[in-house]
């Protein structure tokens, strides 16, 4: 079953169980996956699905963070738990541990020792870490053991 027929299933549960929330959060996440198969014309595959979802989580932990600065605590709980169920459909994600070793390997797989290097390091590292890590925590790391 790929990522946007599980959704339709878990659209359909939610319905049933009446989980208002959890029906909700589903269904904005459909709605990004099907204006994006609009615009392509085509459906979607489930790499190109991981990467919407990824993005929402990405705006939504950047929201949370304001709203944590803002201290509004009734909005951090309900992005919170829209995280929460986005997170359902993503890979498993790495630990800090297992990132910094795959930063490590491609370093030395591709001989890159200053920062210049970086794009080249990236470009070598997205693919091994999408959807199962955060860029903004891999590109810290990359900069990290490239000085």
């Amino acid at each position: 079953m790929n990522l946007s027929e599980r959704l339709n299933d878990d659209m359909k549960q939610a319905m049933k169980s009446q989980d208002k929330f959890k029906l909700t959060t589903i269904r904005m996440m459909r709605a990004s996956v099907k204006n994006l198969e609009i615009d392509l014309k085509r459906p979607l595959d489930d790499n190109e699905v991981l990467d919407i979802l990824s993005r929402e989580i990405k705006i939504r932990k950047d929201s949370l963070q304001e709203f944590k600065k803002a201290g509004r605590d009734d909005l951090v709980t309900g992005l919170a738990a829209e995280i929460e169920i986005i997170s359902q459909y993503l890979p498993e994600q790495l630990t800090e541990e297992e990132i910094q070793e795959i930063v490590r390997q491609t370093i030395q797989e591709l001989g890159a020792s200053s920062k210049a290097e970086m794009g080249k390091v990236m470009s070598a590292l997205m693919p091994k870490t999408k959807g199962r890590a955060d860029g903004k925590l891999v590109n810290q790391y990359v900069q990290q053991f490239l000085r």
